[in-house]
């Protein structure tokens, strides 16, 4: 069985470089906590989630990151973005729903993105995703919002 190890980490650096915030504020302002976790059904059919650092492929992994504002003072139109890993494929699932899509990490749309293949209008297959962004209207003063969208380890 081909296991392929997750590097959270790594990723927290790719996300702290995405979130880009409506006005200028300091270094400090936004707090970032990502995390990685499987996705289980147990006995009774309810999503469970158990942390990971390594799965097999087939694998759900939800990539969960909470952005905490950490002033005194609200902040207005966040945007935050969560990339996908390479060995990764989107699922379709994410949170909340209103995120939008890119295939190329610049260019967003809302999902499901759509192309034009010989005169038709088409829908991009999720395997094509390559990041995912969501627009925070308002993160009051000391509180959190939370963004997480679902990958299969490819």
């Amino acid at each position: 069985m081909k296991r392929f190890k997750l590097v959270p980490n790594i990723l927290l650096a790719a996300l702290a470089s995405t979130c880009v915030l409506g006005t200028a504020h300091a270094d400090d302002t936004l707090k970032m906590d990502l995390t990685a976790n499987q996705v289980i059904k147990n006995a009774e059919g309810k999503t469970v989630y158990s942390p990971v650092r390594t799965a097999p492929k087939g694998t759900v992994i939800q990539y969960k990151a909470t952005y905490t504002n950490t002033i005194n003072k609200d902040i207005n139109d966040l945007m935050v973005a969560l990339p996908i890993p390479t060995n990764m494929v989107f699922t379709g699932d994410a949170m909340p729903a209103s995120a939008q899509a890119s295939t190329d990490g610049q260019n967003y749309a809302d999902m499901p993105l759509m192309r034009k293949v010989n005169g038709k209008v088409v829908k991009v297959p999720f395997s094509e995703y390559r990041s995912l962004r969501w627009n925070i209207k308002l993160l009051p003063a000391m509180k959190s919002a939370t963004v997480s969208l679902n990958t299969v380890v490819n």
